[in-house]
């Protein structure tokens, strides 16, 4: 298991005696984007003026306030886009849409950090006055776009579009002051195509230990099932078809067990098609995604959670941030072995299976099952390794990071 990470965590710059304006920017839902919750959470109990610029779901305001943030909700979208080009037309009115807006509150309160979340990468241009008149700029890349693009619409990395992403990438690194990238087979790949060394960190998406813990005895399940979980985007690199078959294959030896999952995405029609080709109504229930607050009360009740993601491009560099979040509830996980896991993880921590078999995944689910007694050792052994990758032990490396941007020279920022 190789844990490299950059950064020290140890050294936290605590609080500033003079509080900085930070606006974050991302095409995502606040309320369930994790990474940006924590970032924004963190700079607000040191005391500095957090905005966030996001998505909004039916029903929803406008604006906000969520614990001492305020959020511009500022586009509807529903995830089920299944063609490239509706995909760029909802990522480029939100670009229009973030960058009016982000002009007009950097005239009012002169920001000192914007810290811009892909994708797409180039909404980091959105910050083109905040950039202009003096402050930081963050690209944090939470997915590798080319990457990415490739494997949710099937293009291939000699073609145009492909070439055309990596471009973009670079310039939006170029743009940015400093990069943050989601995990350190990115960060080398980053380090050798788009940016530099000493202009990039990796910084996982680290549990909040404050949200993600064992359920109190009292409120664990007692209806006598066993539940596998998978929580998240219903994406085909995600590989939850491939848990549906093999809970298929394996249901018969497990006579109490149940698979659900929650989330939204694309692949929703096709996975509840194949379930109901299986026959497993009522023994797969797909739910809609859930609220934070809500979803990590039911990891927490899960038996097992499953990581099946697909090995193939995308999928085999992409971390999950659901397997370091059943270990911080004390749930054990099955995961593919895929590249960035075997990174992280061994099998004194995980249960691997062999990328893209849903034989392989039956088997381990069987096994697993049946082994449900004695799971307190590796149970033990994981939640010891979320404790140590939580955020709260490594969020230092974040404030350090806006420290030394802010006091970097050259730097005019509003608290000066």
């Amino acid at each position: 298991m190789t844990q490299s990470f950059n950064g020290s965590a140890a050294s936290s710059t605590g609080r500033r005696h003079t509080p900085l304006r930070v606006c974050h920017v991302a095409y995502s839902f606040y309320e369930n984007d994790n990474r940006v919750i924590r970032y924004a959470e963190s700079l607000a109990e040191d005391g500095h003026e957090v905005d966030v610029i996001a998505l909004r779901r039916p029903g929803q305001s406008v604006t906000g306030q969520a614990r001492g943030i305020r959020v511009f909700r500022i586009q509807r979208r529903a995830v089920t886009e299944r063609t490239a080009w509706m995909y760029l037309l909802k990522n480029m009115w939100f670009f229009v849409k973030a960058s009016a807006l982000l002009t007009v509150l950097q005239l009012r309160k002169g920001y000192d950090i914007v810290h811009v979340h892909n994708v797409p990468d180039f909404l980091v241009f959105t910050a083109w006055l905040p950039k202009f008149a003096g402050s930081r700029i963050i690209l944090d890349i939470h997915d590798i776009l080319p990457e990415l693009y490739s494997g949710k619409f099937g293009t291939e990395e000699q073609s145009t579009v492909f070439k055309l992403m990596l471009g973009v990438e670079r310039l939006s690194c170029k743009f940015a002051d400093h990069v943050i990238v989601a995990n350190d087979l990115w960060h080398s790949k980053l380090v050798k195509r788009s940016t530099s060394l000493e202009q990039c960190t990796a910084i996982l998406n680290y549990p909040d230990l404050r949200i993600f813990k064992p359920l109190p005895q009292e409120k664990r399940r007692s209806d006598g099932k066993f539940i596998f979980l998978y929580p998240g985007t219903l994406n085909r690199h995600q590989g939850v078809d491939i848990a549906i078959k093999a809970f298929a294959l394996a249901k018969n030896h497990m006579p109490n067990a149940e698979l659900h999952i929650y989330g939204e995405g694309p692949a929703w029609p096709e996975l509840w098609n194949l379930a109901h080709t299986e026959g497993l109504n009522g023994r797969v229930k797909l739910n809609a995604r859930l609220p934070i607050a809500e979803i990590t009360e039911v990891m927490a009740s899960a038996d097992v959670g499953l990581v099946p993601k697909r090995a193939d491009g995308f999928g085999n560099e992409a971390f999950s941030t659901k397997t370091l979040e059943f270990m911080a509830c004390g749930v054990p996980v099955i995961v593919s072995r895929t590249r960035v896991d075997q990174h992280y993880f061994d099998d004194s921590v995980v249960r691997f299976f062999a990328p893209g078999s849903e034989v392989a995944l039956a088997g381990t689910m069987q096994s697993v099952y049946e082994q449900r007694a004695n799971h307190g050792p590796w149970i033990a052994s994981a939640r010891q390794l979320a404790l140590r990758l939580s955020w709260q032990e490594r969020v230092g490396d974040y404030r350090n990071l806006i420290a030394s941007l802010v006091d970097a020279p050259d730097c005019h920022t509003s608290a000066s």
